[in-house]
């Protein structure tokens, strides 16, 4: 059933399974960058599949706030299935695989995955980056409605409010330091009882943080909203928001750099921030695993330009055969 009035286009020959058939581009990755950059290239005619695992930080978000047009905030989950949905009904085809290796060939590239093989003239890689989240029963739920993780996308949640931070060492001193902006109320646990440095617990005390080093027994919430938390050693503090700050996320850049894909020093993608290809020819990037702000606007805009510069490409290869 066609929805959005979008027109279904079905004039393309589609067989992925095959060796010998060779996509327009596969992306990998089917978060916000990539369905982006998928929904662009659908709107060119491009033969394009989409290979996700479905295991993208998108999917956890119960709400985001800060994007245009939602100012009541809308879900990861609806942005993704409603993108994925406007994608196939311009002839975008998508596989939930897990996506082993990419090598480069003569003509293209093979993408292996452990159910089969497919072959692309060009990849974007629209991998992400996958958050160290405290292993806390009833956490989940609350991601985007009362706890979170990134201050410049929901710091604005928290103003005048008093806030939680379950935080790891420095990480988590550097999140409560950044919250000071919105509130006075800062309320920093040092979960994993890691090292603070010394110049960041000077910079808590001149702002009046206060500090707990010890883990955190368990939350307690009313559903997805969060009322408190009870530390392991017995103390009970009552706040209805707080943010993860553990550190240590995973880039998830290992496919691109095998494929020799030149990485900046924290492991995201370096592009051509014009084109957003890679070092290496007809190969791009976008979103988070990709150096800059981890935004859904931004990876959005990622997914869009990189299409844009595939098309481009894909057409000049065109005309130089001809």
């Amino acid at each position: 059933m066609m929805k959005y009035g979008l027109p279904a286009y079905t004039n393309k020959t589609i067989n992925t399974g095959s060796d010998a058939y060779m996509h327009d581009c596969i992306v990998i990755g089917g978060g916000i960058a990539g369905l982006q950059a998928a929904i662009q290239l659908g709107r060119y005619q491009r033969n394009v599949l989409v290979a996700d695992s479905n295991q993208g930080r998108s999917n956890l978000c119960r709400c985001y706030h800060n994007i245009l047009g939602w100012p009541d905030g809308i879900s990861g989950e609806t942005l993704r299935e409603t993108g994925r949905i406007q994608a196939e009904e311009l002839g975008i085809e998508f596989k939930d695989v897990h996506v082993q290796k990419v090598n480069k060939e003569p003509g293209g590239f093979r993408i292996i995955t452990a159910q089969d093989q497919f072959k692309a003239k060009s990849v974007l890689f629209a991998t992400g980056v996958v958050d160290r989240l405290p292993n806390l029963d009833k956490l989940l739920p609350c991601l985007g409605i009362s706890m979170y993780i990134c201050p410049d996308c929901d710091g604005y949640e928290v103003l005048n409010k008093p806030v939680i931070v379950i935080g790891s060492g420095d990480a988590g001193a550097n999140m409560a330091i950044a919250l000071t902006y919105w509130t006075d109320e800062v309320i920093l646990i040092n979960h994993e009882i890691e090292e603070i440095d010394d110049q960041l617990l000077k910079e808590l005390s001149d702002k009046q943080v206060t500090i707990h080093q010890s883990p955190i027994h368990s939350l307690e919430v009313d559903g997805d909203r969060l009322k408190g938390v009870l530390l392991s050693n017995g103390l009970n503090i009552k706040a209805e928001h707080g943010f993860a700050a553990l550190g240590g996320n995973e880039v998830r850049s290992e496919l691109a750099a095998d494929l020799g894909v030149e990485l900046y020093k924290n492991k995201h993608i370096l592009v051509d921030q014009r084109t957003k290809m890679t070092n290496i020819e007809n190969v791009f990037a976008a979103g988070d695993v990709v150096a800059h702000s981890e935004q859904v606007t931004i990876a959005m805009g990622d997914g869009m330009q990189a299409a844009i510069w595939i098309h481009k490409k894909l057409k000049q290869a065109t005309e130089r055969s001809m």
